[in-house]
């Protein structure tokens, strides 16, 4: 099966999770949004979400933050946290 990249963020106060599909348009990218909340969604709730979306964690894997600037190479813009894990399709999941 093949592996995917599962990544977080959040903007406007809403945490969305969505997986890359390589070679597919980012708008049908399987996506799930936890709505409105101030904390990160809880990984019970990341992995209910990714399992709707058809896919499971691959074995090891581990969530990953990032901070970038939501204006590159602007020392006073925002920072922003990006989440990623590997993923792999379910038996009979989404691509």
């Amino acid at each position: 099966m093949k592996d995917h990249t599962a990544q977080m963020s959040i903007r406007g106060g809403r945490w969305r999770l969505y997986v890359v599909l390589m070679g597919v348009p980012v708008s049908q990218w399987p996506e799930h949004d936890f709505g409105p909340t101030p904390v990160v969604p809880p990984l019970t709730e990341r992995s209910r979400a990714l399992a709707a979306l058809g896919f499971v964690f691959t074995d090891g894997a581990e969530w990953e933050w990032e901070e970038y600037s939501e204006t590159p190479d602007d020392d006073t813009s925002p920072v922003r946290l990006l989440a990623s894990v590997k993923v792999r399709s379910r038996e009979g999941g989404a691509p």
